[in-house]
């Protein structure tokens, strides 16, 4: 049985691989995704490997064993589960489902979060946009892009976000957006590379970071 922090190794590489993907991660990248020194997050792979979930030799690429990816996606799974009933049963808003999330997934009953899947009635994606994988580990692909690829003048829905920390998600909802909500992109502006939007007519200059970090579908 691998114990919490294994586990949030694991999970942390998938979303290096899979949110950000990078075609190769290295121990440092790791280390700051986890907020934990390079010797730490080292020490755990070295572990992670002896049993066979990881792939990795000392300052070369890390990548997934089958078993490995196999656990990740399972938790995966589970905290995206966790997030969709926080959310749609228990009136959480989108920016406290993450924190409480972070510990419902470490419980480790299968029975449990099969039914909870099947209670939510098999939900494909999260409260954040996020895909959901099933219980064979396969979750519907998406088109979506960064807001920040978009032109002047574009329209496109609101799918995803990938920062999930409390403050950014509180910083969207400012804005009067939720999933699926429809934005205008109406200036880029050169010198900070931030936009000018149109939400429900009314118009935000948003920095950078929100343009990386909002996922959109063009309408």
């Amino acid at each position: 049985m691998l114990t919490k922090n294994e586990e949030d190794y694991l999970k942390g590489l998938y979303y290096l691989i899979h949110n950000d993907q990078l075609k190769k991660v290295g121990t440092n990248q790791l280390a700051t995704q986890l907020n934990v020194k390079p010797a730490s997050a080292n020490n755990m792979l070295k572990k992670l490997k002896a049993k066979s979930l990881v792939s990795y030799q000392p300052y070369g690429p890390i990548s997934f064993t089958s078993k490995g990816k196999k656990i990740a996606l399972e938790l995966i799974r589970k905290h995206r589960l966790w997030e969709t009933f926080l959310y749609e049963t228990l009136n959480f808003s989108w920016d406290e489902v993450h924190e409480v999330a972070e510990q419902l997934e470490h419980i480790k009953s299968k029975k449990l979060i099969d039914k909870l899947d099947k209670f939510l009635g098999y939900p494909e994606t999260d409260p954040h946009g996020d895909p959901i994988p099933n219980s064979k580990g396969v979750s519907k692909s998406s088109k979506k892009v960064k807001l920040s690829t978009l032109d002047p003048g574009e329209k496109c829905r609101l799918v995803s976000v990938s920062d999930n920390s409390a403050a950014f998600l509180q910083y969207v909802s400012s804005l009067g957006l939720k999933l699926k909500s429809q934005i205008v992109v109406v200036q880029k502006m050169e010198e900070d590379n931030g936009m000018v939007i149109l939400v429900d007519d009314r118009q935000f200059s948003v920095p950078e970071k929100f343009g990386e970090n909002v996922f959109v579908i063009p309408d």
